[in-house]
Parts: C-alpha cells; structure tokens; sequence
C-alpha cells in the first residue's frame, strides 16, 4: 500500500494483488508495513481495485510480537512466511494496519452515473478541471482528455497515450482524476465517458445536457 491524500475516500493506495484478493474473500484484515511514517490514516477508507476498505488501526509493532494468529490474518501459513515477505529497510518500524471491507458502492460509481447536472454541479465540474489545468506542467488537458476518450471508446491506453503525446503511465494518472470526479469510465480495455461525463462534455459543445436513459 501507498499514501494517498488525505480525503475520507483516499484514491492513490496501491494493494497488491494478493492482498486486494484476500481482503475481497474475507481471508485478509491485516497488513504489515515497514514504512518511515504511517502512509495510511485510522478511519480513512481507501480502493484496493475491488473493493473499499476501511483502515481500522495502525499501530507500529515489534517483529518479534507478530504471533500465528495475526499472521493468518494477514492471508500467510506463519510468521517466519510473514516476516520474509516484509520489503523495505529492517532498520524501519513495522507498522501493523487492521482493514474491514465494507459492503457498500464506490462513491465514484454512484457519481459517474449522475448524468443530469444542476448549475451547481456544472459549476464545480468547470472549476475544479480549472484548476487542474492550472496546476499542470501540460496545459490544459481536462478536455483534450475528455474528447479523446469520447471519441475513442475502448481503445487500449497506449493508443490513447500516443494520441496526446503522452507516456502511458502519466495518460492514466490524467484520467485517474478525471474518474475521480466521477467523469470516466474504466473498461476491460480503455476507457468510456459515464453518464456525468457525457452530459459535461455535450454541455461543452452544444450547450446542451447529455440526457442518458
């Protein structure tokens, strides 16, 4: 896991696909970390790729108290498979996090599926591009983004990437913060507009609202 920012719905934690497949089953609530200062925070929630997790406790613990049971519920057969799996420095504390999958939607899912937008919404979506474009180094991008993957629906991110002159990687850090605010859509291949997005970008060009049945 990586630090992410400090909202209530933390976007940018990384989870291993081991660990992401034993929270989603039931058989992982615990994590074990060396890290110089704790990069998650008790009572954040935060997207494993499946599902949302929420941090219950971080404590910082000696290597020597991990016993059998924390080590099962951290998805290993023992303590000795536990402690050889932990990467960084052996000089860094061990930070020990209890997780709880919880059982309800991603708040992005039930955003992108607003596809009608008040002044209000229309407003903070304008805004908040704004400032995005602002804060980069590219320019403005949010909706040279935007159209692209209206345009090019499912089409793998390299080609996208290309597209815009982008390294792979950062094109899909972009649109990470588009899907952000609910604006795009991940598919098994590329991406696709949600409803909100649509509706915001038919705004652009028409004036108009997208109306999505």
């Amino acid at each position: 896991m990586r630090r992410s920012s400090g909202s209530q719905y933390c976007r940018c934690v990384r989870f291993e696909q081991r660990l992401r497949d034993g929270i989603h089953s039931g058989a992982i609530v615990l994590a074990f970390r060396r890290w110089k200062r704790s990069q998650v925070v008790p009572g954040h929630r935060y997207r494993t790729g499946i599902d949302m997790v929420e941090v219950e406790s971080v404590d910082v613990v000696e290597p020597s108290s991990v016993n059998a049971a924390q080590a099962r519920e951290a998805g290993y057969t023992g303590v000795a498979e536990l402690l050889a799996d932990l990467r960084g420095d052996p000089a860094l504390p061990v930070y020990r996090i209890r997780l709880r999958r919880i059982d309800e939607p991603d708040p992005r899912t039930e955003l992108a599926r607003t596809a009608r937008l008040t002044e209000a919404d229309l407003d903070a979506i304008r805004a908040r591009l704004a400032r995005m474009d602002k804060s980069s180094s590219r320019g403005p991008w949010t909706v040279p983004v935007l159209e692209l993957i209206a345009d090019r629906p499912g089409i793998v991110s390299t080609a996208l990437a290309e597209a815009m002159g982008w390294e792979r990687q950062d094109f899909k850090l972009h649109v990470r913060r588009l899907k952000e605010l609910g604006l795009t859509l991940s598919l098994e291949v590329g991406y696709r507009l949600s409803p909100r997005g649509e509706s915001y970008l038919n705004y652009l060009r028409t004036g108009k609202q997208h109306e999505s049945g």
